[in-house]
């Protein structure tokens, strides 16, 4: 008897229902160019609807994106955004939730977060964090537990934390 491998995209029938993931990312200074192809191989995989890059974070094409992202970075719809504020402000008058991941003391624990779709998630400078500015206009602020000694998690690791999280989140309210 030959064996079929297991493919992954066949295991995804499940999750047919689902057209789109309701949420998109504002990768903001995000200084890495591998972090940036990371967030886009995950945003592939989750099904998210854009990424919208601003600041100093690093647009395809780009050979160091294209190697982390390894073509997903031509299938997620990606938003050249000059002014991260004016994007995450209008993006809220349509009705999403703006979320920080961040390590605030007032952040809600992520497997406690009850979203309101659509989300956009706002991700930061892996040292400085996100802008202050851009915190004050969130309407939620999430972190990851950490139970050892470190209190961060690499950018792109923490992003595909909370996607894959969210995902679950959306597949069980549907």
């Amino acid at each position: 008897m030959e064996r079929v491998p297991f493919r992954a995209t066949n295991a995804a029938t499940t999750y047919d229902h689902i057209q789109k993931l309701p949420v998109s990312l504002l990768l903001d200074n995000i200084r890495s160019m591998y972090n940036v192809g990371s967030f886009f191989r995950t945003a592939d995989g989750a099904g998210i609807e854009s990424i919208y890059l601003s600041g100093i974070t690093a647009r395809p094409p780009k050979n160091a994106i294209t190697k982390t992202a390894l073509g997903a970075e031509e299938n997620v719809p990606w938003i050249d955004c000059p002014d991260a504020l004016e994007t995450t402000s209008a993006l809220q008058s349509r009705g999403y939730e703006i979320a920080a991941i961040e390590t605030a003391v007032t952040a809600v624990d992520l497997f406690d977060w009850k979203p309101k779709w659509p989300v956009l998630l706002l991700f930061g400078h892996e040292v400085d964090g996100i802008q202050p500015e851009l915190l004050a206009r969130c309407d939620t602020y999430v972190r990851l537990p950490m139970l050892g000694a470190k209190h961060s998690l690499n950018v792109s690791s923490a992003g595909a934390i909370v996607l894959y999280e969210l995902l679950r989140k959306y597949r069980g309210s549907r």
